[in-house]
């Protein structure tokens, strides 16, 4: 830093300059600001003043397009004229050719001509330019094709005209080429006729409007930039005080900058001079940690192993013995005194007692009843106690095993879903389709719209199941068959909500979720059937949740066939139950059903 701290005052000096040219600037814009605003309310003016002109010459831009096709009416003539003169150059007859005065003339002509198609051509160019599409485009190239057509036989004109005044033949393949000339001009000035009415006249109208529009955005434009002049007048004036603040800063510190540079220059002497005790220091800490350090690790080791396993050991003999000391202590106390009276009072009898039973024994084993008693003993007593507490030993085999709880509740909880998805479709949903004229009878609105129903109620089943095997990672044994199987289910939920709805009406919608209710307590999906109630273990086999269930479960443990189809033919049934209570009950109740609904929606409170 001592060396280099020259360069921080280059640095300084740089950005002082740089900070007094910013403030040139800065009041340089401010000063011309006021010419700024004198130039946008000019330009506001000119903007204004060429709308008054645009508005004072609707006339002239209403006779544009039929001056348009005057001036190619003109041309046309001109070069039809042109034609019948170059056509006579392949005449024969001597008599019949036309003098050098007739060609000067028509080259005269054509040259006018020219002078047409070119204005015209940069009038519509400058039109075209107006329109985003540009449409004249096309336009304005067969223009320039036509002039250079045209001046082309100017040119091919006078080389003939030259050749007549010299008593010469003129060339052949000139002459040719004059006329296909006329006749390639002649065919594009009337393709440009025939589409002006369709193309060229609406683009016309098209530019005048977008100049129009132009102008007056130009206007709006420049006013908005009149009054924004204020607020960059108040940024230029934020702008010039800060620089001005930071020029402020910067000749402070370039100021300070001999004081800094001499604090650190007697840093840097003092360190020099401390260097070298700082070293023989750093010396001495380095023979100890090379030395002493690894000792030092190796005890520190130690003691963390001790932390590590003996100390929880050491922790739970200290407990022990401190409550060893605290409640066993005073009970060994008492016992040591009442041996204490044993030994003094009851010794005597007790010896007495032994004595009469070595006596006894003596007599036992010279009867061999005491190695009988032994060979008793000697028997394995925990092999003994094993075999009676467990005489039979039970070896499980798992069937159609399922991995976890989660997988094992996935049939009862996907059923669940499908009837609730069902009973929200019978809620949302509209459960009578139009018909107005009645030409359709009831059988038929019945079915149509169930189908309806249906297609959602599939796609539901085809959501839940997918969802469960890819999103959710539910084992499932046969996931085709789990797909499928829920979509029968779900057809049968549909089949039944949609008949309670459509026979019942809004009661149909309370029976179905009251229906759900039941079947929730008596399919046994989640515990046995057996450890509910009789009434519900009654209600069971005429439960659609009850078959349902027991479907799913075979596709995610593995197909046992015969409860697969068993399960399949009671759904089935209720899916043909459905349908002849709709069809014998739809048409007895419409109107019971009809006038239920509307005393429903009278009283405000019932869809």
């Amino acid at each position: 830093m001592d060396e280099n701290f020259g360069q921080v005052s280059d640095v300084i000096q740089t950005a002082l300059d740089k900070t007094n040219k910013a403030l040139s600037i800065v009041t340089a814009a401010e000063q011309d600001l006021d010419k700024v605003s004198q130039i946008a309310g000019n330009g506001i003016e000119l903007a204004e003043g060429l709308n008054q002109f645009v508005d004072s010459s609707e006339e002239a831009f209403q006779t544009i397009g039929p001056t348009i096709r005057q001036n190619l009416l003109l041309v046309q003539q001109i070069t039809n004229a042109a034609g019948d003169v170059f056509a006579q150059l392949q005449n024969s007859d001597l008599n019949n050719l036309p003098t050098v005065e007739d060609l000067d003339r028509i080259a005269s002509r054509l040259g006018v001509a020219v002078k047409l198609v070119d204005s015209m051509a940069e009038l519509l160019g400058n039109i075209n330019n107006l329109l985003p599409s540009q449409p004249l485009a096309d336009k304005i190239t067969q223009l320039n094709s036509i002039s250079d057509k045209l001046q082309l036989q100017i040119r091919l004109a006078g080389i003939i005209s030259d050749a007549m005044r010299r008593n010469t033949t003129p060339p052949t393949d000139v002459i040719a080429q004059l006329n296909t000339l006329s006749k390639d001009i002649s065919s594009g000035i009337g393709n440009i006729l025939n589409t002006y009415e369709s193309e060229i006249s609406p683009a016309l109208a098209a530019g005048a409007d977008k100049l129009r529009s132009t102008l007056s955005t130009s206007a709006e434009t420049l006013q908005g930039a009149k009054d924004r002049i204020p607020d960059i007048a108040d940024i230029l004036a934020s702008a010039k005080e800060g620089i001005t603040f930071g020029q402020a800063e910067l000749t402070k510190i370039q100021s300070e900058l001999p004081q800094i540079q001499s604090k650190i220059h007697e840093i840097s002497e003092t360190l020099a001079n401390k260097s070298e005790g700082f070293i023989q220091a750093l010396n001495t800490v380095s023979s100890l940690i090379r030395n002493d350090l690894p000792k030092l690790g190796n005890k520190l080791n130690e003691a963390a192993d001790f932390v590590r396993n003996d100390l929880p050991n050491a922790e739970k003999q200290i407990g022990k013995a401190s409550d060893f000391v605290q409640n066993q202590l005073p009970e060994v106390e008492k016992g040591v005194h009442r041996v204490a009276t044993l030994v003094r009072d009851d010794l005597p009898a007790l010896e007495s007692a032994i004595s009469k039973a070595a006596d006894k024994l003596r007599e036992v084993e010279g009867n061999n009843q005491f190695a009988e008693l032994a060979k008793l003993l000697r028997g394995d007593i925990e092999e003994e106690s094993a075999f009676l507490s467990s005489p039979v030993q039970i070896k499980e085999q798992q069937l159609y095993p399922i991995p976890n709880y989660g997988s094992a509740m996935s049939p009862f909880y996907g059923v669940l879903s499908l009837w609730v998805g069902s009973t929200l479709l019978i809620s949302l949903l509209r459960a009578e389709a139009e018909n107005p004229e009645g030409k359709f009878r009831g059988y038929e609105l019945y079915l149509g719209r169930l189908a309806t129903f249906l297609t959602i109620g599939l796609l539901q089943a085809i959501c839940v199941t997918l969802g469960d095997i890819l999103i959710l990672g539910t084992y499932v044994a046969d996931k085709l068959w789990f797909v499928l199987f829920a979509m029968l289910v779900s057809a049968v939920f549909v089949t039944i909500t949609y008949t309670l709805l459509s026979v019942f009406g809004n009661i149909g919608k309370g029976i179905a979720i009251i229906f759900m209710v039941f079947q929730f307590s008596s399919s046994g999906g989640t515990f046995p059937i057996s450890m509910t109630s009789p009434f519900f273990q009654a209600l069971n086999p005429f439960m659609p949740f009850t078959y349902a269930i027991s479907l799913l479960r075979e596709s995610v443990g593995g197909i046992l066939w015969s409860t697969a189809i068993k399960d399949i033919l009671w759904l089935c049934m209720f899916i043909a139950l459905s349908l002849i209570v709709a069809l014998a009950l739809k048409r007895p109740l419409s109107s019971l059903t009809k006038r239920s609904a509307e005393n429903a929606k009278k009283t405000k409170i019932i869809a």
